[in-house]
C-alpha cells in the first residue's frame, strides 16, 4: 500500500521536477499568481520582447491575450506585435527558416511548457544559465544539460559560473560534481529584480497554457462549497428517511 502511495506522489509531480531531483539540483520555487494581472501583464511584454523571436504560442492568440490581460487594442499592436501578424492571428515567431541550422534543432513552441514541465521549471531554466565555453553559445543551464540556446538575458541577469563538489564516484576515488552556481559577472538588474522579471515570464507561460485557470479554479471553490452545503441537506435527509428504520 505504502508503494502504491509512492509511486502516485512520484505522478502527479510535475515532470520538471523528476527531472532535475534525478539531476540532483532541486527546482527553485517560481512564487507565481495566475490572478496578478499585473504580473500577467509585465510577462507578456517580457515575452514578446525577449522570446518570441525564437518561440511561438501557437494555441493563443493576440486578442484573447489582450482581453484576459486588459490590454487594449491599440497598446497590444503598439507593443506587444512585431511581426505583420494581426490581432486574430496566433502567436507565432519570427524565426527564419535556417534556425536548425543556427541552433542545431528548430526552437520549440511554448504554449504547453508549463503544462508539461512545471511553473517551477520554467522559472529555474531561466535562472540556471552559466558560463560554459564547451558550448557553442559560450552557456549551459543547471535544468537543462546541454541546452542549444543561447541566455539571452545575460544583460539583465548577468554571468554566472558554475559550483561544483567533490563526491565519491563508487571505484575508489572521487568525481567533481555541479550543484549549483553563483554570480560572476552583474548584469543591468539587481538578482531580486531579475528574479521577479523571470517569475511574471514563468506566470504569463503558465497563463498562456491554460488561458481559462485563472476562471477555473475560481469556479472550483464555488463548486466545492456547493457539494458540502448538498452534503449537508443529503446527510440530513438520509437521517430522516432512516429514523425510523431499526
Amino acid at each position: 500500500m505504502i508503494r502504491r502511495f509512492a509511486l502516485l506522489a512520484l505522478m502527479l509531480l510535475p515532470a520538471g521536477f523528476a527531472q532535475a531531483q534525478e539531476e540532483g539540483i532541486p527546482l527553485l520555487h517560481s512564487g507565481t499568481d495566475i490572478n496578478n494581472v499585473s504580473s500577467l501583464q509585465r510577462g507578456a511584454r517580457n515575452f514578446m520582447n525577449y522570446c518570441s523571436g525564437c518561440h511561438s504560442l501557437k494555441y493563443l492568440r493576440y486578442n484573447r491575450m489582450a482581453a484576459d490581460l486588459r490590454i487594449t487594442e491599440p497598446e497590444l499592436a503598439a507593443n506587444l506585435i512585431f511581426t505583420s501578424a494581426k490581432p486574430f492571428d496566433t502567436i507565432n515567431s519570427s524565426m527564419p527558416a535556417d534556425a536548425l541550422n543556427w541552433f542545431g534543432k528548430v526552437p520549440p513552441d511554448l504554449s504547453l511548457i508549463a503544462r508539461a514541465k512545471g511553473v517551477d521549471y520554467v522559472y529555474s531554466f531561466l535562472k540556471g544559465f552559466y558560463a560554459d565555453k564547451t558550448r557553442p553559445w559560450g552557456v549551459n543551464n543547471l535544468y537543462l544539460p546541454s541546452a542549444a540556446m543561447p541566455h539571452v538575458l545575460f544583460e539583465r541577469q548577468g554571468l554566472q559560473k558554475p559550483v561544483f563538489k567533490s563526491e565519491p564516484d563508487g571505484r575508489g576515488g572521487t568525481s567533481m560534481v555541479l550543484e549549483g552556481v553563483e554570480p560572476m559577472t552583474p548584469g543591468a538588474l539587481k538578482p531580486e529584480e531579475y528574479d521577479q522579471f523571470v517569475r511574471d515570464i514563468a506566470n504569463f507561460l503558465d497563463y498562456a497554457a491554460e488561458p481559462i485557470k485563472a476562471k477555473r479554479q475560481s469556479l472550483g471553490v464555488f463548486v466545492i462549497l456547493f457539494l458540502l452545503v448538498f452534503f449537508v441537506f443529503a446527510f440530513l435527509l438520509k437521517k430522516e428517511y432512516w429514523k425510523d428504520v431499526h
